[in-house]
């Protein structure tokens, strides 16, 4: 089976498909908002990083959310619980994690079918 990759650098790749899978990492590019702007603009680069690799939120497995800090639960599930289709729920976790920059307030780790 090939590995396809999309916007791929030395360090990573913005998403890898195999074997019918697309697996991809998003943050927000909205460094200076709040977690439901942060949100917004994080999940708006999912589905286009779904649609590059042939798949939509429909098709979610599994995603891993990184919150900087969990009193933005509430917030952040504001925005996801509506983006996402109903009776497409993947299977989920929530973490709260130091991420990688100080501004970032959310970060997803995805998982989906073809």
């Amino acid at each position: 089976m090939p590995i396809q990759r999309h916007g791929t650098t030395r360090r990573y790749s913005d998403s890898v498909v195999h074997n019918g899978t697309v697996y991809l990492v998003e943050v927000p590019s909205n460094l200076d908002a709040d977690i439901t702007e942060q949100t917004q603009n994080l999940l708006a680069g999912v589905e286009r990083l779904l649609a590059q690799a042939g798949s939509d939120k429909s098709r979610l497995l599994m995603v891993t959310i990184y919150l900087a800090d969990m009193a933005d639960y509430d917030a952040m599930n504001a925005v996801w619980d509506p983006w996402l289709p109903d009776g497409c729920a993947p299977s989920r976790a929530c973490i709260e994690a130091r991420l990688a920059k100080a501004e970032f307030k959310v970060e997803m780790a995805l998982t989906a079918a073809l």
